[in-house]
């Protein structure tokens, strides 16, 4: 193995969810909180990227906290029942490293429950750990709590560490601790600025899984 422990995020990383679940939702959902404005893929996807989700429901249409609360009892309601796809060969990175006695963390903006139930149908097992949107405002990423806390847990180096994400917000948590972080360039969103940025501050870059998989275990 490469790295003890692989930290992945979970949409769009590992399963597909901004075309066929997360936007056309979230527009259902603006028609119900904020009738008669929008937003097209391109600016829900720069959004989330440059704010992160809560960030762009504060910032860009003034949600408030019960707003945000409502938002995001329909969102689990919703992903109960609809499963994403994996992105092809994910499946084979993950049994891999754990075959090889590593681990596998996930640090996300999903739920964990959507996680476990993702990873339980896809994959046959669950992750070593989880950090998800249940935890505090405060312990989510970006901020550096999640790997801190891996880093204890499991008494991990930061060079025994590398996180797999296509967000920004996955270097805003890493860097501070030097842990490297990968982009994950096959999700096929199409975005250049976000290609461009993620491609310009991430240690390494990976257009397909494949060859994540090949720098991870050949």
């Amino acid at each position: 193995m490469k790295y003890r422990c692989l930290v992945l995020d979970h949409d769009d990383t590992v399963v597909q969810t901004m075309k066929t679940m997360s936007y056309p939702f979230w527009c259902m959902e603006l028609e119900i909180f904020r009738p008669g404005q929008a937003m097209t893929f391109e600016e829900f996807v720069l959004e989330c990227h440059r704010r992160g989700f809560a960030g762009l429901c504060r910032d860009c249409f003034q949600f408030t906290d019960e707003e945000l609360k409502q938002e995001h009892a329909m969102w689990m309601d919703y992903v109960m029942t609809h499963t994403p796809e994996v992105y092809p060969g994910i499946r084979e990175i993950i049994l891999r490293q754990k075959q090889e006695g590593g681990l596998v963390c996930v640090v996300s903006h999903s739920h964990l429950d959507n996680i476990l139930r993702d990873y339980r149908a896809h994959f046959g097992l669950e992750p070593d750990a989880v950090y998800g949107w249940e935890l505090p405002p405060h312990q989510r990423k970006p901020n550096t709590y999640p790997l801190e806390d891996i880093m204890a847990r499991y008494h991990l180096k930061p060079e025994e560490i590398l996180v797999v994400d296509d967000m920004k917000l996955a270097c805003q948590m890493a860097d501070p601790l030097g842990v490297r972080v990968a982009y994950s360039g096959w999700n096929g969103l199409g975005i250049s600025e976000i290609d461009e940025e993620m491609r310009s501050i991430c240690g390494c870059c990976f257009d397909s899984t494949e060859k994540l998989y090949n720098f991870l275990f050949d």
